[in-house]
């Protein structure tokens, strides 16, 4: 009976003991010890590459986590509403129709995403052939543009620029990825090429070698326009006319921006250290991508489109970084 007890005792005190383990700072049910999945994106574009260095990071700083490849920003998202992923990679404004239940996630919001950064612009590109007529948004009325794949970001993107352009109900639309609206761009197929990605964009960059590319401007009354009507999540970017081979002049336009975000069940702890990590390494991280080097302390709010995680606030707040109260959760 006596080694009965003793067992039983052990038994309970395991218990408590693992039940504290449980408890967060942050209120969530995650362990210090839980290993971060960071779902990221194909292994051909910025998002693994730079999932995988800052997995990396962590790692060498003592938070456990794993990059994995995934579908991008709308799986990223779904990822993070389901548990599958406690950290990813995505575009602000998926993030921001994800949070809202907007467009692809009508219905299906995912109110446990939260912001830690904003890191890098992924440019709204309306790509022509060098030699074609379109030299601004109004001359596309009555042209076949390629928008996008049907449910994609960038499908979105094309519906309300050119709604707010005043020519989406006057174009042929063609749903087609960035490869694939490249080349058909290239063989005349189509007359315009809507690409969302950092620029250069490879598939981009591909054709332009032997068929030289213009971007067409996003001019200021259409960005005036597009943030009145809500889409807080786009930001100014130019152009160089280096960008492409058949550009001559620096082209304004547009961006939207690669984010990290987390789910809200992470411990503030947690995220506190994840956000502080990133910031400590940007040397190490500037040296994954051309696209990274943009990735600043300075920026890491502009265009934040969902309420930050508490544990980045403290970091921000720590660094004397104002954080707006539409921010907070």
């Amino acid at each position: 009976m006596k080694l009965k007890a003793i067992g039983l005792m052990l038994v309970l005190a395991f218990a408590i003991v693992a039940a504290g383990c449980i408890q967060s700072e942050g209120g969530g049910t995650a362990t210090q010890t839980q290993e971060i999945t960071i779902y990221t994106g194909g292994t051909s574009g910025v998002y693994f590459p730079l999932g995988s260095k800052y997995a990396e990071i962590l790692n060498k700083n003592g938070v456990k986590a794993k990059a994995v490849t995934s579908g991008a920003s709308v799986s990223n998202a779904k990822a993070i509403g389901d548990g599958t992923a406690q950290a990813a990679i995505l575009q602000n404004d998926v993030a921001y129709y994800a949070y809202n239940g907007l467009y692809m996630f009508e219905g299906s919001k995912i109110p446990n995403i939260r912001g830690v950064a904003a890191l890098y612009p992924e440019t709204i590109q309306f790509v022509v052939r060098a030699d074609s007529d379109i030299k601004t948004l109004q001359d596309f009325k009555g042209k076949k543009v390629a928008i996008g794949a049907a449910g994609s970001g960038t499908a979105v993107a094309a519906e309300q620029v050119l709604k707010a352009a005043g020519v989406w109900d006057s174009i042929e639309k063609v749903n087609q990825k960035f490869s694939e609206a490249a080349q058909s761009l290239k063989l005349g197929q189509v007359d315009v090429a809507v690409i969302v990605s950092g620029a250069p964009t490879p598939a981009v960059n591909q054709i332009a070698v032997q068929t030289p590319v213009r971007v067409i401007p996003i001019p200021d009354d259409v960005l005036s326009k597009l943030k009145d009507q809500g889409y807080i999540f786009y930001v100014r970017q130019v152009l160089p006319k280096d960008t492409y081979n058949g550009m001559e002049e620096d082209t304004p336009t547009i961006a939207v921006k690669a984010m990290l975000a987390v789910s809200a069940d992470l411990p503030d702890d947690t995220v506190y250290q994840m956000t502080k990590i990133l910031f400590d390494n940007l040397d190490e991280l500037h040296q994954v991508h051309a696209k990274t080097k943009y990735i600043s302390l300075d920026t890491a709010l502009d265009g934040m489109s969902i309420p930050l995680h508490p544990g980045a606030i403290k970091y921000y707040e720590e660094k004397g970084i104002s954080v707006p109260a539409e921010l907070k959760p």
